[in-house]
């Protein structure tokens, strides 16, 4: 156990479970993960290894007493007429039958249908009405010579949900960790390896919990597939619905006119469409409508009557094209059905999550560390909802005054949701309030620019923001403009305009007439980015090269120094050769085998007429590249500048420039 593990016991002890137990109990069982969670929370919220085995072993034994499998109905309807009663998992909605007076369930796995339910359950569980719950029940069985009797009874029924949780503990106990740690802690708790993720691509992850824990949030996520963009919102939360985006009807969604019964929007604090996107689906224009109303002015109607709800609506899908082709060609939205190719509709939309930044999900990047039992978490961002923190930021900022209502309310509460998600007990600083602030306008500002394609009435907005406690403006442009826009030069430090900086500088790929020291920032998930187009012209005419970096041990650092062996071997002219020489640090679990690659380096170099040397340096931190021409290039992480591929398949693992990048800064010194 490691030690934010150790910790998260020690202050959350019976509130976390070890995220990989749910595998081990699982099976074959269709069965959310909040509810697998429920009850390995009953028998295994502990770090004793001991009592975990016991637990998992219990739970196994649950679920297959209890939970019901479609094609087991049978068995478990006879174990129930044999012995009187019985109880089970399953997913039970309830209807009333305004013929009999009486509401009805209908069992999801079992098949049972028009069982009648007490009205007492109903009125302590309104929202068996809507969309179905999973619950743990007492199903009993009395059977009678009346003709039209029902023999089935629900003698008790519980929605599997946590109840009883103190927020103020929660929020008080959120002190003892540290912005990173805690963020991890959340990673780990909807089953991700924090490892494996930059923070900025954490920050995404961690914004589809945004329609949560902040009411009438409108979020749209457009992205490849296989990137797990729809599997939280049906495995998180009991608060949550997804249903696929062509079941959505009005009656479904809204109100049944015909009967008066209230939809989704009604029970749930979330509704989330799978499938939204998809050109060929054929949407009823009157439920866009009623949705933009609903999505403007939280309330729809049914006939005179006004409603008013607070669920939250997410709108996921796939995209058809890489996301250069639809900004050279057509827009982000193009994959969307015509009737939701609206500008009123969209525009209504608070956050556009960049999908196509996330990575399609490995095996190792699934945690198998310890996180809050997802219900627990659920039933904390619920009670959250109440909090209003939209006007939070205002003690750091001030936003821009060409800065639209619309625009303006989309921004905060993007950063209400995650400074609640991330900072439950509101304590936050200026420089970890900007890093949500920034998200939130950028997230706005990319359902901005893609409107101002579709609507010419829509006019440019300046996205920027002033820091009271400097007076500094800063502008925010969204990453996937910036690669677009083309990169530009490293900035000296004189050259910017005053009190004004720029989100997301690029780096060089343009030749400068003269080449010029400054400063590179690239950005989370940044591509486009090689070691050609950040050093190759700082190379010309070096002949002796000082790599100083400790980090060149693992499989992929010495691919990267290979790769910038390379481009060496490119650069230089064939009658020439280079020193090279590395300056690195290293263990006893990899020493030998970094010396046996380096050797082999050492003889392969030598056919392109590079002299390659290495020294082992323990105390050495900084990192950098020191040049015989007159440069020195200090590097912010070393040449580690990519996040992960997906291995020798993966074309990423051979274009460098297709790469995502992890934040660092990169400064040229100059002569």
């Amino acid at each position: 156990m490691n030690t934010l593990d150790k910790k998260l016991n020690e202050y959350f002890g019976g509130k976390v479970v070890r995220k990989d137990l749910t595998k081990l109990v699982k099976g074959n069982a269709i069965v959310p993960t909040y509810v697998l969670e429920y009850l390995l929370g009953q028998y295994c919220a502990t770090d004793d290894e001991e009592t975990i085995k016991q637990g998992v072993e219990t739970v196994k034994k649950v679920i297959g007493k209890h939970f019901v499998h479609r094609d087991e109905a049978q068995v478990i309807k006879s174990t129930v007429r044999e012995k009187g009663s019985h109880r089970i998992i399953d997913k039970v909605s309830v209807k009333l039958n305004d013929k009999q007076d009486q509401y009805e369930a209908y069992f999801s796995n079992l098949g049972l249908k028009k069982i009648p339910i007490a009205d007492s359950i109903i009125k302590d569980h309104q929202k068996l009405l809507s969309g179905g719950v999973w619950c743990i029940l007492t199903l009993g069985y009395y059977p009678s010579d009346e003709k039209a009797s029902v023999p089935w009874a629900i003698e008790t029924l519980k929605p599997i949900q946590i109840s009883n949780i103190d927020v103020g503990e929660f929020q008080s106990l959120r002190k003892n960790f540290s912005k990173d740690e805690w963020i991890d802690v959340l990673m780990q708790t909807i089953g991700l390896n924090p490892e494996e993720f930059t923070f900025r691509s954490k920050l995404i992850q961690l914004a589809r919990l945004i329609p949560f824990v902040e009411n009438n949030y409108n979020l749209i996520e457009l992205g490849p597939k296989g990137t797990g963009k729809s599997h939280l919102y049906s495995e998180l939360s009991p608060h949550g619905i997804l249903i696929s985006g062509g079941e959505v009807t009005k009656a479904k969604l809204f109100v049944n006119n015909s009967t008066g019964e209230i939809g989704l929007v009604g029970y749930w604090d979330m509704v989330a469409y799978d499938e939204f996107a998809g050109k060929a689906k054929k949407v009823d224009k009157g439920l866009v409508d009623i949705l933009k109303g609903y999505m403007a002015n939280k309330s729809f109607s049914r006939g005179t009557q006004v409603y008013g709800a607070a669920a939250s609506m997410v709108f996921v899908g796939n995209t058809d094209h890489s996301v250069t082709y639809m900004l050279k060609h057509s827009d982000l939205f193009e994959a969307l059905p015509k009737e939701y190719y609206d500008s009123a509709f969209l525009d209504r939309i608070h956050s556009f999550l960049p999908g196509w930044e996330v990575q399609k999900l490995r095996n190792d990047m699934f945690s198998d560390a310890y996180g809050f039992i997802v219900d627990y978490l659920a039933e904390v961002l619920k009670e959250l909802r109440k909090e209003d923190r939209t006007n939070d930021y205002t003690q750091f900022f001030e936003l821009s005054d060409s800065i639209t209502t619309r625009d303006k309310t989309s921004i905060v509460k993007t950063y209400a949701g995650l400074s609640k998600v991330i900072y439950p007990d509101g304590n936050i600083t200026e420089d970890e309030a900007k890093e949500l602030l920034d998200f939130a306008i950028e997230n706005r500002k990319r359902v901005q620019l893609e409107l101002r394609k579709l609507d010419e009435t829509f006019e440019e907005v300046d996205f920027s923001y002033v820091c009271n406690s400097t007076g500094e403006r800063k502008i925010i442009d969204t990453l996937e403009m910036l690669e677009l826009n083309g990169p530009t030069t490293p900035q000296t430090a004189n050259s910017g305009k005053d009190n004004e900086t720029q989100s997301g500088s690029e780096p060089a790929v343009a030749k400068p007439e003269k080449l010029k020291g400054g400063q590179i920032v690239i950005r989370d998930n940044q591509s486009g980015i090689s070691y050609e187009n950040l050093f190759g012209r700082y190379l010309t005419d070096a002949t002796n090269i000082v790599v100083t970096d400790p980090y060149v041990r693992l499989p992929y650092q010495l691919r990267n120094f290979m790769e910038f062996a390379k481009l060496i071997s490119i650069i230089k002219t064939s009658d020439n050769e280079v020193n090279l020489h590395l300056v690195t640090n290293n263990n006893e679990d990899y020493i030998q085998e970094s010396k046996d690659a380096f050797q082999s380096m050492t003889y392969s170099m030598e056919s392109v007429g590079i002299n390659f040397t290495y020294e082992f340096n323990e105390i050495i931190h900084d990192r950098s590249i020191v040049l015989n021409n007159g440069w020195k290039i200090i590097l912010g992480r070393g040449l580690d500048i990519w996040q992960k591929t997906g291995g020798w398949f993966d074309m990423n693992e051979y274009l460098q420039e297709q790469r995502l990048c992890k934040g660092c800064e990169i400064t040229f010194v100059g002569k």
